[in-house]
């Protein structure tokens, strides 16, 4: 990855909308407060969230441990949970370069065509988006009456607002541009590096078809809902960590998993600012009010990046120090 001045910038202002957001969350609130309740929080219960977190990762490796296997590429388990947490470190300094950089580790550590790699990576991410868009959807259906409101208020009404601003006869004009600058590419790769993007686009096809060919589906598919209600379930236990959440039971988790997924899908470090606002905002709509919502987001999210910190700086020490991991 050539890092040049404007790939910085570009990077640098992502974290400063993060950080912006961040602010915008906390504005007007009673930081000592929040902070008196942070400080005042049983950790033992943040413990056990972040193991719940952990036991997802380890679930996240020996589903993408399956992939390799399916199409021939004998990947040890080690290698693809340090990949995992690697790419988990990666991505609190760059958004989504973890999903690269370990495609990266695997392709060093076991000899995996790189684009193979990146294919099932990207088949890996199509079931969370599946799954997340699925819980999104019983949300939706079995808690209508408590997220009705704020769908309406703070989403609907506000991209309504937003659209009837726009200039129809510029966005149209904007896409059809985008897809003929998009089309002009592939035809210039294709020409100038034609057998280079056929062994790309075989690599590629080679990942993306690592599920049609698992024998064992059901576990895939046991292993990614292992992760979800993992990730629930830290959300969950972090509840038991201070008093103003103390009561909420599994559906408002639920709820907060889903709001999580969404804001950590924005391209922005760590979820930074985006997280701990939709956070907050999930645990408004059970009567909790938004500076315990913020308290709340700032203990799970502060205790998932020190486990990332430590865990995934191990793997980097232990991958760096070691030619293979078996």
């Amino acid at each position: 990855m050539t890092f040049d001045l404007k790939t910085a910038l570009k990077y640098i202002i992502l974290f400063l909308i993060g950080i912006g957001v961040l602010y915008l969350a906390f504005r007007g609130q009673d930081l000592e407060k929040i902070w008196l309740e942070i400080k005042s929080a049983n950790y033992f219960w943040v413990f056990i969230s972040a193991l719940a977190v952990w036991i997802a990762h380890v679930l996240r490796a020996l589903r993408w441990q399956m992939l390799y296997k399916s199409i021939h590429y004998k990947v040890s388990f080690w290698n693809a949970y340090h990949a995992v947490m690697i790419g988990y470190l990666a991505n609190l300094a760059l958004p989504r370069f973890g999903e690269i950089g370990r495609c990266s580790v695997i392709h060093k550590a076991e000899k995996v065509p790189m684009f193979a790699a990146i294919g099932t990576v990207i088949t890996e991410r199509l079931f969370d988006v599946l799954v997340l868009f699925l819980t999104a959807l019983a949300m939706l259906i079995f808690q209508y009456e408590i997220v009705s409101d704020f769908l309406h208020g703070t989403i609907y009404l506000s991209i309504t607002k937003k659209l009837s601003t726009i200039n129809y006869f510029w966005l149209i004009g904007i896409v059809i541009i985008t897809i003929i600058l998009v089309v002009a590419a592939i035809y210039f790769l294709r020409q100038k590096f034609s057998k280079k993007f056929l062994r790309i686009f075989v690599s590629l096809r080679q990942g993306f078809g690592s599920y049609s060919k698992l024998k064992q589906k059901g576990l895939f598919l046991t292993y990614t809902l292992g992760i979800w209600i993992f990730y629930s379930l830290s959300m969950y236990f972090a509840f038991s960590s201070i008093q103003a959440t103390s009561g909420l039971h599994f559906n408002a988790a639920f709820t907060a998993i889903v709001f999580s997924g969404f804001a950590m899908a924005a391209p922005v470090q760590g979820g930074i600012g985006v997280f701990h606002w939709m956070v907050a905002q999930s645990l408004v709509l059970y009567s909790i009010a938004f500076k315990d919502g913020l308290a709340y987001a700032t203990i799970i999210h502060s205790s998932q990046v020190l486990l990332i910190l430590i865990l995934g700086s191990l793997s980097l020490f232990i991958i760096l120090t070691k030619k293979n991991i078996k």
